[in-house]
């Protein structure tokens, strides 16, 4: 009788241990969705949101920009930025602060292609910060303590990282790979480098369309939404208000996602800079240490085509991305409007704007 009761007892622990593994790693799982998601936002909308598009040429060069967070949104202006975040008892938390930029203290980092690799840097520090604010605050509970351990935020950015660089640049490489080795030996750079491109662009719509059926990634995409309904009435110069927001499309032609084309386009070329006959692990290497020219690159291209939106063929190669917007942005409802727009709010108190002379980007 005491063993069975001892062996049940050791049963209902190792469920119970398994169990709690399971959601540790349940979690990991869905923060790690999260923090992709986020980071992916932080360094496209960054991207976009630091250069005047094509109607910013009126008597405020105002560059409006933003990013889903968790439970909110971050918005930056020409001088300053806001994350506004729901809190669990129904509160808005906010945090703001100046935007220092670098280039102004070192001039020769606004050189074509260096820029871009700085704003890259830049957003992405940003974009964490707001992440990792936005975490703190959605993760509060009753008493206000804070729910998340550092421990668990730890794990999640590993996990993130582990699974950014398995799926996005280690798998799409490594089928490359057995590609080759096994159908076409003789295989030359460009196009081993365009199936790798390929298959990194299929792995990426296949992680972002399987996250957005999670809950709470469908709340991060919902206030992705609510970010480009806010950014749409600014530059209607119309009041920000949830009724005005309301209306807007989800949809924005100057969102980073519009100009994914662009980014995967010029990562083929750049990569067939590198031997496709060196060992695999160069390859693996050099994909990581060129990043930074990708984004550079990709920025100029960018600042020309946001300039010229008018331009058919531009209209064009932002269409992919307007499609993939169909995904990673929802309709938001009115609470989350409102947190947007607070964001914005607090963020354009650090410029002076004229509201029927606003100009954006």
């Amino acid at each position: 009788m005491a063993k069975r009761i001892i062996l049940s007892a050791a049963k209902d622990l190792q469920q119970s241990g398994d169990r709690t593994l399971s959601r540790g790693l349940t979690s990991s799982w869905v923060g790690a969705a999260k923090l992709i998601s986020g980071t992916f936002n932080a360094v496209t909308n960054g991207l976009t949101a630091s250069m005047p598009a094509a109607t910013a040429d009126r008597n405020v060069d105002m560059l409006i920009g933003g990013q889903a967070v968790l439970e909110g949104v971050m918005m930056r202006s020409l001088t300053g930025y806001s994350v506004a975040v729901r809190q669990p008892n129904g509160e808005v938390a906010i945090k703001k602060d100046k935007l220092v930029s670098i280039t102004a203290k070192y001039p020769f980092l606004k050189f074509p292609v260096l820029r871009g690799s700085v704003v890259l840097i830049q957003s992405l520090i940003l974009g964490m910060r707001a992440l990792n604010y936005s975490a703190s605050v959605a993760t509060e509970n009753e008493a206000g303590e804070q729910e998340m351990s550092n421990w668990a935020m730890a794990s999640t950015m590993l996990v993130a990282m582990v699974v950014g660089l398995g799926v996005f640049i280690l798998a799409p490489l490594g089928i490359t790979n057995l590609i080759r080795h096994f159908f076409a030996p003789h295989m030359g750079n460009i196009a081993y480098n365009a199936i790798d491109g390929v298959l990194r662009a299929v792995f990426f719509f296949i992680y972002i369309l399987s996250i957005s059926f999670m809950d709470d990634i469908k709340r991060v995409f919902q206030y992705h939404g609510a970010e480009h309904k806010t950014v749409y009435t600014f530059e209607a110069n119309e009041e920000l208000t949830v009724e005005n927001a309301r209306t807007k499309s989800t949809l924005h032609p100057r969102c980073g996602t519009s100009f994914l084309m662009f980014v995967m386009a010029i990562s083929i070329l750049v990569f067939s800079l590198v031997p496709s006959t060196v060992p695999f692990l160069v390859k693996f290497a050099a994909r990581v240490v060129l990043i930074p020219l990708i984004a550079g690159l990709a920025y100029e291209v960018i600042r020309f085509s946001a300039r010229h939106l008018s331009n058919p063929v531009c209209r064009l190669l932002t269409r992919p991305g307007m499609l993939l917007q169909k995904i990673t942005t929802k309709e938001p409802d009115d609470k989350q409007l409102a947190v947007a727009i607070i964001a914005l709010k607090e963020a354009l108190m650090y410029d002076i704007v004229d509201e029927t002379q606003a100009a954006v980007a």
